[in-house]
């Protein structure tokens, strides 16, 4: 969800109030795919690095992450969402950490889609954790080193319960994917676009599935194996 302090700079706005405004879109997308019968929805929301950005930003997208929890859980209630977190949440600040779990608590039995944000996450720091954790297994005689496949890895990740990355969607024209879920995209579509994310609207949503329908996945093999 990329592009909300370059929306706030072209508007002469600073930057907190572009992060405001990207709730909107985080609503309408989430509604959107809902009600499309899209069963998984991940947001990037805060990353790793992210944290290296100015105090101010970082303070204002924690409490802006709060307030969105507290407003949203009717809409995900409405919706039947069912709210995940991935990612290093043990460095979020208490409130945030326990607001997000309250949220979650609340959700849990909730079926029609999964919403899952990705707060404080890595990759990369993700990928290592899961090899600290079964080279320990490995270690204490847990897991032979034979035995190490996919689903191993799979099993050791954040995403242990979410499937594989069907389509990935970045808005604002960057092209890259920014330490974002490398594991589990090794598939996915990639879907770029020059639309700044407060500016993304059911119909840039719809627009991307579309482009991703007309997309023929093949996963190593020939278009005459599939047909």
């Amino acid at each position: 969800m990329d592009g909300n302090g370059r929306w706030a700079k072209q508007k002469g706005f600073i930057r907190a109030i572009g992060h405001e405004n990207g709730t909107k879109s985080v609503r309408e997308t989430v509604e959107t795919c809902a009600e499309l019968g899209i069963e998984n929805l991940t947001l990037y929301a805060f990353s790793t690095e992210n944290w290296n950005r100015p105090k101010l930003e970082v303070d204002t997208l924690m409490k802006l992450l709060v307030s969105s929890l507290k407003k949203e859980i009717k809409t995900l209630q409405d919706n039947n969402i069912k709210l995940n977190a991935i990612g290093n949440l043990n460095s979020l600040p208490k409130k945030v950490f326990k607001e997000l779990h309250e949220v979650i608590a609340k959700t849990e039995n909730n079926t029609r889609m999964t919403l899952t944000l990705a707060l404080s996450y890595g990759s990369r720091e993700e990928l290592i954790s899961a090899v600290k954790e079964i080279s320990n297994k490995v270690k204490n005689n847990i897991i032979s080193l034979e035995n190490i496949d996919e689903s191993v890895i799979n099993k050791h990740l954040y995403t242990q319960n979410l499937p594989d990355v069907d389509l990935l969607i970045r808005t604002s024209g960057e092209q890259r994917i920014s330490n974002f879920l490398l594991w589990q995209i090794a598939y996915a579509e990639l879907y770029f676009t020059d639309i700044l994310w407060p500016d993304f609207t059911k119909q840039h949503l719809y627009d991307a599935i579309t482009d991703y329908q007309k997309r023929e996945r093949r996963f190593g093999k020939t278009s005459e194996q599939l047909s």
